[in-house]
């Protein structure tokens, strides 16, 4: 074993030092002006993407909606704010909508008596320029010259509504049907006119009544309403 005296092995560690040091600069500064030549490291955050000068308006926000329904799935939205033409044809929904009172002409049509009833065809007629329709039954009442109605509201008599279409000038009727009061022994009165309702509407339309008296209390006092048909009566 050899001695190395304490001063040797001193100087000897500060000799080493100065080496290591001096192999750290000179690797730092390989640039030749001391910068740090590596590219800077993004601390926090991310970096907001550069604005792109080549699109315009339109077409960045396209890419946006396109790049929003690859993540989302959703259709991209409009851009102009047009809708998609519609695959339907011309408009026929309000040509096949429901005919309104102000639309239509109320008549009633000869009595067609039988097996003691009295039959009367409650007509409404399409007055509009347009197509329109009627389903089931519409609405009916008796009232004397005042106004004031006379007996109860009549009864709907069992039948299947059907949709009718009216084109201009055309008709659809429901019967209208009591017993003849003479024999069944009913309390009459005599109207002034009928009041009719179009099926779905509020409105009525009144009809001067010439079809004499109408059962109006008592025994088989009921008058009967059956759903609208095509055409003017049977």
């Amino acid at each position: 074993m050899v001695y190395t005296p304490r001063s040797a092995r001193h100087g000897a560690l500060l000799v080493g030092t100065v080496t290591v040091l001096g192999l750290l600069t000179a690797c730092g500064n390989g640039n030749g002006n001391g910068a740090d030549s590596s590219p800077p490291v993004t601390v926090s955050g991310t970096a907001a993407p550069a604005t792109d000068t080549s699109r315009s308006p339109v077409s960045a926000a396209s890419a946006d909606n396109d790049d929003a329904t690859a993540s989302t799935g959703a259709a991209p939205s409009s851009v102009t704010g047009t809708t998609a033409p519609s695959k339907r044809g011309p408009a026929t929904a309000a040509a096949g909508s429901r005919c309104h009172t102000s639309e239509l002409r109320a008549s009633v049509g000869r009595n067609d008596p039988g097996a003691g009833q009295e039959n009367f065809p409650v007509v409404l007629t399409n007055k509009s320029a347009r197509t329109c329709t009627l389903r089931g039954y519409p609405g009916a009442a008796f009232v004397n010259g005042s106004g004031s109605q006379l007996g109860p509201d009549p009864r709907r008599e069992a039948g299947s509504p059907v949709t009718v279409t009216l084109r201009p000038g055309q008709s659809a009727w429901a019967g209208l049907t009591f017993s003849n009061p003479g024999i069944s022994g009913a309390r009459t009165a005599t109207p002034a006119a009928l009041l009719v309702t179009p099926p779905d509407e509020r409105d009525h339309l009144k009809v001067p009544w010439s079809g004499g008296q109408v059962p109006v209390s008592g025994n088989a006092s009921s008058v009967r309403l059956t759903v609208l048909g095509p055409g003017t009566g049977p």
